[in-house]
C-alpha cells in the first residue's frame, strides 16, 4: 500500500473490507467482513422503487498518542435508529453498532491518515431494503454495511470562507420533518438549489423554512450557525433540519468556551446582523460564509480569512478529535 496522503480528497476510495449485516424475520444476523464492494440484489428491491435507504457519516482518527479514535459513534447509531423508525426501518442496536464500527476501522486500521496530515477514515453506513416488491409498503428484508475509506484534509491552503445563496427555487415537503427525511439519506430535494447556487459562484444554498420563507433552517449539506456580535452562538432550531452531530458537539464547545449557546428560531432579516456565519458537519467541522447572496442583495460580512469564535471553535473540536486537547466529555472510543 503506498497512499499520497497529501493528495487525498473526500472521494471513494476501495479498502481491505467493509461489514455487512442481514435482516430477516424479525432479527439481525451477527455480520460478516467482505472484501469486495458489489452488492446483488433484485431490480424489484424496495429501496429503489420506494426509497427506503438511509445512511450516516462519521470519522475515526490517528491520534498524536498513535492510538485510532473513533468520534461519538453512539450518536451515528441513535440518529440512524431516528432515521430508521421514521422510514419504517428496523432500528439496529447501538451498543452492537458501535461494535460493527469498531471491528471495520479495525480490520482497515492501515488506511487511517497519519496523525498530522489532517485526514481520517470516514465512516459511511447505509441500511436498505431489500425485498423484491412493487405493491407500496415496507421491505420484508434489510441489509445494513459500513463501511469505510481514507480522506484528506479539507482545508489543505487554510480555511478561507465561501459564499453562499439562500435558495430560490426549491420543492420541500411541506409537513414538518423534512430534516429527517434528509437525515435518512435522501439529500436529492436541495440538488437543484445547489446547482442553481453553484452557477452563481457560490458554495452553498441556504434553505429558509418552507411554509412561510422567513426563518433560517440549514445549508444544503450542513448545519447553519452564527456568532452574534457580543459573542454568542446560535444555531436554528426547526423541526425540517438535519440533527447535526457536530452542531451539537460545537454547541458543548461554545458552552466549555463560554459562549453562551443557544438554539432557537433564527429571522432571516437577522442575517446581517451577525459578526460570523458558518456551516458545520462531519466533513469540515465548519465551513465560513463571507458572504450571502439573496437575489440582488448581498450580506458581506468582511471576512477574508476563518473568523475569530469559528476560529475557536474549529481548533478546539479539531485539538479533541486529533488528540492534542484532552477529551473532557468522552467523545472518543479506542479501537483497540
Amino acid at each position: 500500500m503506498n497512499i499520497e496522503w497529501d493528495k487525498l480528497g473526500f472521494n471513494f476510495f476501495p479498502v481491505k473490507s467493509n461489514i455487512r449485516f442481514h435482516y430477516e424475520d424479525g432479527k439481525w444476523d451477527d455480520g460478516k467482513l467482505y472484501n469486495d464492494y458489489n452488492i446483488t440484489m433484485s431490480v424489484a428491491a424496495n429501496c429503489m422503487h420506494y426509497g427506503q435507504a438511509i445512511f450516516e457519516g462519521g470519522k475515526a482518527f490517528r491520534t498524536q498518542d498513535g492510538k485510532v479514535q473513533i468520534f461519538r459513534p453512539d450518536e451515528n447509531g441513535k440518529r440512524l435508529n431516528s432515521s430508521a423508525k421514521h422510514l419504517m426501518m428496523p432500528e439496529f442496536p447501538v451498543d452492537k453498532f458501535v461494535e460493527a464500527v469498531k471491528t471495520v476501522v479495525k480490520d482497515n486500521e492501515e488506511y487511517v491518515p497519519p496523525y498530522g496530515t489532517g485526514g481520517a477514515l470516514y465512516i459511511r453506513p447505509v441500511m436498505f431494503g431489500t425485498s423484491p416488491q412493487i405493491g407500496v409498503a415496507a421491505s420484508l428484508t434489510y441489509e445494513l454495511v459500513i463501511m469505510v475509506m481514507p480522506v484528506g484534509a479539507y482545508y489543505k491552503n487554510g480555511i478561507k470562507p465561501v459564499d453562499a445563496m439562500i435558495a430560490e427555487d426549491y420543492d420541500r415537503a411541506a409537513p414538518k420533518g423534512t430534516g429527517h427525511i434528509k437525515a435518512a439519506g435522501n439529500y436529492a430535494a436541495s440538488l437543484i438549489s445547489s446547482e442553481q447556487a453553484h452557477s452563481r459562484g457560490c458554495a452553498v444554498a441556504l434553505f429558509l423554512d418552507p411554509a412561510t420563507r422567513t426563518y433560517v433552517d440549514e445549508f444544503g449539506t450542513s448545519n447553519f450557525l452564527a456568532v452574534t456580535k457580543d459573542g454568542q452562538y446560535v444555531t436554528s432550531k426547526s423541526d425540517s433540519i438535519l440533527p447535526s452531530i457536530t452542531n451539537k458537539s460545537l454547541i458543548q464547545l461554545a458552552e466549555d468556551l463560554g459562549m453562551n449557546p443557544v438554539r432557537r428560531p433564527v429571522r432571516k432579516d437577522e442575517l446581517k446582523d451577525f459578526a460570523e456565519v458558518a456551516a458545520c458537519g462531519t466533513a469540515v467541522v465548519l465551513t465560513p460564509v463571507g458572504r450571502i447572496f439573496d437575489g440582488d442583495e448581498v450580506i458581506d460580512y468582511g471576512l477574508t480569512e476563518i473568523g475569530p469564535q469559528m476560529k475557536r471553535l474549529y481548533d478546539e473540536m479539531t485539538g479533541i478529535q486529533s488528540g492534542r486537547i484532552p477529551d473532557r466529555h468522552n467523545w472518543l472510543v479506542t479501537v483497540e
